[in-house]
């Protein structure tokens, strides 16, 4: 079992910068795909970013390809989103997820952990 605790979510204005974070804890970090979700209030959860067990391939949503970035700290357990320029549309809930099998993938049901979610609000 692998427990995903999201953090650094809150408040920011239109093209400010927020960098979230994701701790786990259980089996080994390093054996996990790990990505990045949103979900807005009535919509279904997206895809945001991914990235491979050794932080050496990453995959983007085209809404967020070259205002995020996705990086993980092995040593530390920890996989990170920075998110620039934010937009309106950037607003949801994140989470983390973390995928036991090789490769990364863009769908939900590629993974078998989530997060609790952490609230990113950008104000106009």
């Amino acid at each position: 079992q692998v427990q995903l605790v999201e953090s650094g979510g809150g408040l920011v204005q239109a093209g400010g910068s927020l960098r979230l974070s994701c701790a786990t804890s259980g089996r080994t970090f390093s054996t996990y795909a790990m990505g990045w979700f949103r979900q807005a209030p009535g919509k279904e959860r997206e895809f945001v970013a991914a990235i491979t067990r050794s932080g050496g391939s990453t995959v983007y949503a085209d809404s967020v390809k070259g205002r995020f970035t996705i990086s993980r700290d092995n040593a530390a357990n920890t996989v990170y989103l920075q998110s620039n320029s934010l937009k309106s549309e950037d607003t949801p809930v994140y989470y983390c997820a973390a995928r036991s099998r090789t490769g990364v993938v863009m769908t939900t049901s590629g993974y078998d952990y989530w997060g609790q979610g952490t609230q990113v609000t950008v104000s106009s």
